[in-house]
């Protein structure tokens, strides 16, 4: 039959048995059967359609992707997926360390037998860095667990140090793990990058999906290549504005977890975009997506830009096709920051998200200074802080140590000139100031480790540091107080002996 649209009835006087078997409401008409019971007065027939209707989409209905969910998509082969989904993703790197490995290979064999070979020797990187420059017997041995198994399964990349006395003997040693995979290439837009450590969040930097497992899920990937990851939503951070000169990314991370505190990521994507997120070189993007773990992030990712394909021109021959978040992308929250109004910034004891300004702090004295780990302890990060010893022109008023990230990094510290000294290297800046020594590189005195690590707090002491964490026992004594900075901050409150806003020097 016919159906017609006839003069409607007011919504508020309908009754249920007064519409039809088929009634549609619309801003005018109520579309029903024709009955001329209820109304005499026909405005319109439509004939029966003569053309059968098709649906306008078949399947599901195809939704925007973040940048996080498309690598995740993309690696489980699936065309499209939603956060809380759980989905078995293929993993093209897995990272692990010293004080991870020996655990995760045990699993691995428990799990597979003895002499099971790993799923792919080339997508395995192994880097001792944690527990190195010591004489703790267990620390040692943990490291050749590492070589023991490298050689059992001919792992390709592996990173020894074979010399504690003297690293430079060791040419393939590199140091910690999370600035070595980057200067080494293991770093691709639109891959996933697994390690038993929660700072691989900070491989997010060239636009990939990086994050921390456990040595269980470690010995299972070992074993088949695989992980099964639940999708996490996406926090979108748009930085815009130009970069004061006296600021840097740790300033930026600090003033996005203070925002939404240790909590406010957890189990979340973190996304950084805008004009400020695409004036960063990378190893400041690296400063921005590792400390994401301390918002509680699943993983933090800057899109890749041509400043990531820079990067990498002279570090990887293995292709790779970056992704972006879509324009209909569901973020489920998205925070917006002027960071030309932005300040220095400090994060006070005990937790990464007690943020403050470094001048409201400037009564805090201070017993040290620390200057590296994976979080500050890299090329730009020692530049940075010799800028502020150059333009002060004095002496440091407290012992400031400088521990370098990786082998790399020591070099480029006693031969980069930093620029504004008159050709003079950051080494040489360093002894005129009074610092120790640029250290062996390794992690050093960030986790804590054994009692003779080097600038470890055996004490009770305050010190103002670069590193990522400032709980207690972080660095060493459970009572120590740690004041998280940038490089600026800690090189400018190692010059007065108190928390100091690097402002003080820099203008």
């Amino acid at each position: 039959m016919a159906f017609c649209a006839v003069a409607s009835t007011p919504t508020s006087s309908l009754q249920k048995n007064d519409v039809g078997c088929s009634a549609f409401s619309s801003s005018q008409f109520w579309l029903s059967k024709c009955d001329r019971t209820r109304s005499k007065k026909i405005l319109s027939v439509m004939a029966p359609q003569q053309i059968e209707r098709k649906p306008s989409v078949t399947g599901s209905v195809k939704t925007g992707l973040t940048l996080t969910e498309k690598i995740l998509a993309r690696a489980s082969e699936k065309s499209q997926l939603s956060p809380g989904e759980n989905v078995w993703v293929n993993v093209d790197i897995l990272m692990t360390h010293d004080v991870c490995g020996p655990g995760t290979f045990g699993i691995f064999k428990r799990e597979f037998g003895e002499n099971a070979k790993v799923w792919d020797r080339e997508k395995i990187v192994i880097i001792p860095d944690h527990y190195i420059f010591t004489t703790d017997e267990r620390a040692n041995r943990n490291v050749d667990i590492l070589r023991d198994f490298c050689n059992q399964q001919n792992i390709k990349y592996f990173y020894d140090i074979i010399d504690r006395a003297d690293f430079k003997a060791n040419p393939d040693y590199k140091g910690v793990c999370h600035v070595a995979l980057a200067q080494e290439g293991h770093c691709r837009p639109g891959e996933v990058l697994l390690g038993t450590d929660s700072h691989t969040c900070t491989a997010g930097a060239f636009g990939q999906f990086a994050t921390g497992i456990g040595n269980t899920d470690a010995g299972f990937v070992l074993g088949t290549g695989k992980i099964l990851l639940k999708v996490p939503p996406t926090l979108r951070f748009v930085m815009d504005g130009e970069m004061p000169d006296y600021l840097l990314a740790k300033d930026l991370i600090l003033q996005i977890i203070g925002e939404i505190s240790v909590a406010g990521a957890t189990y979340k994507s973190m996304e950084f975009v805008g004009s400020t997120v695409e004036s960063l070189t990378m190893e400041e993007r690296m400063t921005l997506c590792n400390m994401v773990v301390e918002a509680g992030g699943k993983n933090g990712v800057v899109p890749a830009d041509s400043t990531t394909y820079k990067y990498l021109e002279d570090k990887t021959s293995i292709p790779y096709e970056p992704v972006y978040s879509d324009g209909g992308a569901r973020f489920l929250e998205e925070y917006k920051f002027d960071i030309s109004k932005l300040e220095p910034l400090v994060a006070k004891p005990h937790s990464p998200d007690n943020r403050a300004l470094a001048r409201e702090c400037k009564d805090v004295k201070i017993d040290r200074v620390y200057i590296g780990s994976c979080t500050g302890g890299k090329t730009e990060d020692f530049l940075a802080a010799a800028r502020v010893f150059v333009a002060s022109g004095k002496k440091v008023k407290v012992p400031t140590f400088l521990v370098p990230a990786t082998q790399k990094v020591w070099m480029d510290v006693y031969s980069l000139p930093v620029p504004g000294s008159g050709g003079k290297t950051c080494s040489q800046i360093f002894e005129e100031a009074g610092c120790d020594t640029p250290a062996s590189p390794s992690c050093g005195a960030c986790l804590g480790g054994p009692r003779d690590t080097y600038a470890r707090m055996n004490e009770p002491k305050v010190c103002v540091s670069t590193t990522n964490r400032n709980f207690p026992g972080r660095m060493g004594h459970k009572e120590g107080q740690i004041y998280l900075a940038s490089p600026y901050t800690a090189a400018a409150s190692a010059l007065t002996g108190y928390v100091t806003d690097p402002r003080d020097f820099l203008l």
